[in-house]
């Protein structure tokens, strides 16, 4: 069937509807404007890119088979019409025509759609402060601006640089910047954690700490209030808790979020929201039935809360982009909504998660907790292994899983965890089912009993009452708080393991091995607050069991143990 679909937006979403459309329709003409020079790149690559991984700006907009996908690549090989440097004007839906505009040359024309489909994107926030227009003040925008970053360093002249905003692109451009060229960089935020909407402090604490001993800065809890320079970038000025710092930098990267694209949309009068998303319902259709949505531009289900939220992957965008596709040839398609799946790689360090941190569950009005647990990613004998670290955040009452994050250097041990809970959000999991999850067990790849599986065991002790846990930053606050008899610190691992935090806090560290514990409860006060440690949480656990059992009634286990103490850099000094 000949129809006019028009699609704005050629970067990820839009040509997946383009190419899934001409695959359904081959009579079908698509036409695809962008206000870009360069259409359907890998925008999350630009970090790689920027940092030398990825060696031509090229290979962000090439298949896997070396082919470039510009314009005649669309139109030779897709049978779509691109037409890069063409903007949207606007749009007429009475009479379903889109004004466009070539940027190169000014000439305007009119096309007629069928169907009319917004990939628009977002555009990075711009702080409103003093000289953010400076030349060498960049926002990782879209490939352009990659290209502009890149050539400032290769040109030698960023010796020094400030990222502000420790999000994703933020980190990963800072670790771009002091990993392959040198660069002394300082990443200013607002919150006062990495990563803040995605982690919890425990778990951000990790990445943190690692990025600092590879030498970058931070300023968590800071503000840049102005920019300054002689006809470029030269000093930033930075509100922090102590005051204000003025710091001397050549080079000045924003990445404090992003906003969708919507002002054709609204001036078309399609509905968005508050938050500035376009609204769509399940198949991506706007308000009016003959446009649709998605991508940057668009909110989605939160399959957790169940409420609309804005989540910028590319990821998403490719599969909406589907979706979007069969329904504009007639093939009933539904995105039912994401729960927020996703993963990032910090040097030596991986950072992942699904669903919701506690403070967002919290937020959201959910009667939530957390916990963590530490484990080996493999089997503790198998020769190359490390640590993982995962949280996870559930209902009381329901037992619902609310969210799980974790930190682990095997990146993809760590991915293949989260990527195993995420298949199971849209289908409201419980404690108890991560607690029987199978996973694939080898030592190579696992545990018999995986860290997964562990983490719903612990989660389901702490709904039934038979383990309360406390986070790092907690432990932290009440060993900093200590007076020597409110509190009582009870290592539970073999006296070599405790011996030098018996000498370092005499009177205020005490130490009874688990298996010893029953025999010396005449030891442990009854009067005083209990905080159990060992290595794990596995022994500490045991050691909640036996007191609870002898009516110890304030008793908490540290999550984790002195692994999670030691990687959130909150474990006692010796």
């Amino acid at each position: 069937m000949r129809e006019n679909i028009v699609i704005i937006g050629a970067v990820a979403l839009g040509p997946k509807v383009a190419c899934r459309c001409k695959r359904l329709n081959p009579e079908a003409r698509v036409v695809m404007l962008d206000r870009g020079g360069r259409i359907s790149y890998g925008g999350c690559g630009i970090p790689y890119y920027v940092s030398g991984d990825v060696s031509d700006a090229d290979e962000l907009q090439s298949t896997s088979f070396h082919m470039l996908r510009d314009a005649p690549f669309f139109r030779d090989i897709k049978g779509v019409e691109a037409r890069p440097r063409t903007e949207a004007v606007r749009i007429d839906r009475a009479k379903k025509t889109v004004l466009t505009r070539n940027l190169d040359t000014g000439a305007e024309e009119t096309l007629s759609y069928d169907k009319l489909v917004l990939a628009t994107g977002s555009t990075p926030r711009a702080l409103p402060i003093p000289g953010a227009d400076l030349p060498g003040v960049h926002a990782v925008a879209d490939l352009d601006a990659a290209i502009a970053i890149r050539a400032a360093l290769t040109a030698g002249s960023v010796g020094r640089a400030v990222v502000v905003g420790a999000g994703f692109i933020g980190l990963e451009m800072a670790v771009a910047l002091a990993d392959m060229w040198g660069v002394e960089t300082t990443v200013v935020e607002y919150a006062p954690g990495v990563l803040p909407t995605v982690l919890s402090p425990g778990l951000a604490s990790m990445i943190e700490r690692h990025m600092h001993e590879k030498d970058i800065s931070f300023r968590l809890g800071g503000q840049v209030t102005r920019i300054e320079g002689d006809g470029k970038v030269e000093r930033v000025a930075i509100k922090t808790p102590n005051g204000e710092e003025v710091m001397e930098t050549d080079m000045v990267v924003m990445s404090v979020g992003v906003t969708p694209n919507t002002e054709l949309a609204r001036a078309a009068g399609l509905e968005c929201s508050a938050r500035g998303g376009v609204v769509v319902d399940g198949n991506m259709r706007t308000s009016d039935p003959s446009i649709y949505a998605g991508g940057d531009c668009a909110e989605i289900r939160n399959l957790v809360t169940g409420k609309p939220f804005f989540l910028p992957l590319g990821s998403l965008a490719n599969r909406q982009g589907r979706v979007i596709g069969d329904n504009l040839c007639g093939i009933s398609s539904r995105f039912p909504g994401a729960a927020g799946a996703w993963c990032v790689k910090l040097f030596e360090q991986n950072a992942a998660g699904v669903g919701l941190t506690l403070d967002a569950a919290r937020r959201s009005g959910l009667d939530a907790f957390s916990i963590i647990v530490s484990q080996f990613d493999r089997a503790h004998f198998y020769p190359d292994k490390a640590f993982m670290f995962l949280e996870l955040v559930a209902e009381h009452g329901t037992g619902r899983v609310l969210g799980v994050q974790g930190v682990c250097a095997m990146g993809d041990a760590l991915v293949g965890r989260i990527g195993a809970v995420s298949a199971l959000m849209p289908h409201r999991p419980t404690v108890e089912e991560l607690s029987l999850l199978e996973l694939p067990y080898s030592p190579p790849f696992n545990s018999a009993m995986d860290i997964v599986n562990v983490l719903g065991n612990v989660g389901g002790n702490v709904l039934a009452g038979r383990n309360k846990s406390i986070a790092p930053q907690e432990f932290a606050r009440l060993f900093a708080e200590r007076d020597g008899s409110d509190v009582f610190f009870l290592d539970c691992r073999e006296h070599p393991n405790a011996e030098p935090y018996l000498k370092a806090y005499p009177g205020v560290w005490h130490n009874i091995p688990q298996g010893q514990l029953a025999g010396r409860l005449k030891e442990v006060p009854r009067d005083r607050k209990i905080v159990l440690v060992c290595n794990s949480g596995a022994r500490s656990y045991e050691a909640f069991v036996t007191l609870a059992h002898a009516g110890y009634a304030d008793v908490v286990n540290v999550a984790g143990g002195m692994a999670t103490l030691r990687m959130a850099g909150a474990d006692p000094k010796v």
